[in-house]
């Protein structure tokens, strides 16, 4: 599966929420339309579990799964692929261990000269953010609306916009080059279903 070159990529909420809970939020986004999604979860239960289980729901629906900073996690589910931070580990050990055709995505933050870099070393897509305050990252360094037209004239690879990112602020961010807008509290802190429909309108 690769990485969409428009649309909405929703990453997890489970705080606090059950298993059966995070699965029913992600298959209501799902139905309402995501490119995309990750499963990220800094305090997990059963990450093996839960990560299968979205990979099923995600891939019944056409829609790839990454797997934000676990490589091994992403190899032993079968992902479609893996995000990496700066401390998460090199593109080229990530493309060793899932091969040609898994989705590398790398987050650049303010950093064209990373993103030229990621694209270089394979990565299918990066993400700059965090443009807007945001309570899933509210220490992230903020980015600026310049860097997505610098990276829109620089790469060719998918551009994503993560922070802080709501339906009334979407438009700024793709006008400005992003191609995919990356969202978390945004779709899964209330209504997951009508959130996301939100965006797409």
């Amino acid at each position: 599966m690769m990485f969409p070159k428009s649309g909405l990529y929703a990453i997890t909420k489970p705080e606090n929420k059950s298993i059966d809970e995070i699965i029913s939020d992600v298959e209501a986004a799902l139905k309402a339309g995501l490119c995309a999604l990750q499963y990220r979860d800094k305090q997990p239960i059963d990450e093996f579990y839960l990560a299968g289980a979205l990979k099923e729901l995600c891939h019944s629906y056409h829609t790839p799964l990454i797997i934000n900073d676990h490589v091994d996690l992403a190899k032993k589910i079968g992902a479609d692929g893996v995000h990496l931070g700066k401390e998460d580990g090199k593109i080229q050990y990530a493309r060793q261990q899932l091969g040609q055709t898994a989705i590398i995505g790398v987050s650049c933050y303010n950093d064209i000269n990373l993103a030229i870099q990621a694209e270089k070393n394979s990565a299918n897509y990066v993400a700059f953010g965090r443009f807007y305050p945001s309570s899933s990252k509210p220490l992230a360094a903020p980015a600026e609306l310049k860097t997505l037209t610098l990276a829109k004239n620089s790469i060719t690879v998918p551009i994503v916009a993560i922070g802080g990112i709501l339906p009334t602020n979407s438009q700024t961010l793709l006008d400005a080059g992003a191609d995919v807008l990356a969202v978390i509290g945004g779709i899964f802190t209330e209504t997951p279903y009508e959130s996301t429909l939100a965006y797409r309108q």
